[in-house]
């Protein structure tokens, strides 16, 4: 048990989960195909002499989406508003209102879309990693960090955004559990046995939530982030051992 204390980051190292990543972003293997998409159908559509086709309703979708994401990384969440991004994609504001009711509704299909990339990425990697401890804490480390340096100027305010209502906030916290059911089903192997709990999870998600805005701001790296959260899902696991082979206390009075 003792090589699985510290954390093997050439194991699977952040390039290989970069080349999955691309694969994901570059080959649209997700449904919601953000802003590459928009950018790759704008500049087929600039070059093809062709009459322009009407869009599908997925397309559309697509293209809403791409749009938006540029909007927030360009101009910040507060400029997302239904108007704007219908100015901005070149449509009416009725095909805007036609695939999102409010702005709320938009500002949560930006995190599911952002959502469903690192759980897409994570899943991915986790298949091929060794069957180690540390690698998997590795793969979950590389895969967080990898997403929020594709989009660390983006997802905060969207974030900050879910916050600002009840509903939202919800929303971002169903989210955030079938992420970390993901990471309790990907380090239980490891537990010997023991239940990684919900506290010990929601402390991993907080120190990655913190790394990654620290590696955003660049007070550290993004490659010490990863290391750093590594070592503590790693450290997560193991405590869950020990308390498994140590009685409760008072258990006996």
């Amino acid at each position: 048990m003792g090589k699985d204390k510290k954390c093997v980051h050439g194991d699977y190292s952040h390039k290989r989960i970069a080349l999955i990543a691309e694969d994901l972003y570059t080959f649209s293997k997700l449904r919601p195909i953000t802003y590459l998409w928009y950018i790759s159908m704008s500049s087929r559509q600039n070059t093809d002499a062709s009459p322009r086709r009407r869009l599908t309703r997925e397309q559309r979708l697509q293209q809403l989406m791409g749009v938006a994401w540029q909007i927030v990384r360009e101009q910040g969440t507060e400029a997302l508003t239904l108007g704007h991004l219908a100015e901005q994609a070149g449509v009416t504001k009725p095909v805007v209102y036609d695939h999102f009711d409010t702005r709320a509704v938009l500002l949560a299909a930006l995190y599911q879309d952002y959502d469903q990339r690192q759980t897409a990425l994570m899943e991915q990697a986790l298949e091929t990693a060794s069957p180690t401890l540390a690698a998997r804490a590795d793969v979950i480390a590389a895969s967080y960090m990898d997403c929020v340096q594709r989009q660390g100027r983006e997802i905060p305010g969207v974030i900050a955004a879910l916050a600002s209502s009840p509903e939202l906030e919800q929303t971002k916290r169903e989210y955030e559990a079938t992420f970390l059911e993901t990471c309790r089903g990907a380090l239980e192997p490891f537990a010997n046995g023991a239940v990684i709990g919900a506290a010990g999870l929601r402390a991993m998600l907080g120190a990655a939530k913190a790394l990654s805005h620290a590696a955003t701001l660049g007070e550290i790296s993004f490659g010490q982030a990863q290391e750093e959260l590594c070592d503590t899902i790693v450290a997560m696991v193991e405590r869950a051992r020990a308390r498994q082979r140590t009685p409760a206390s008072g258990a006996s009075r």
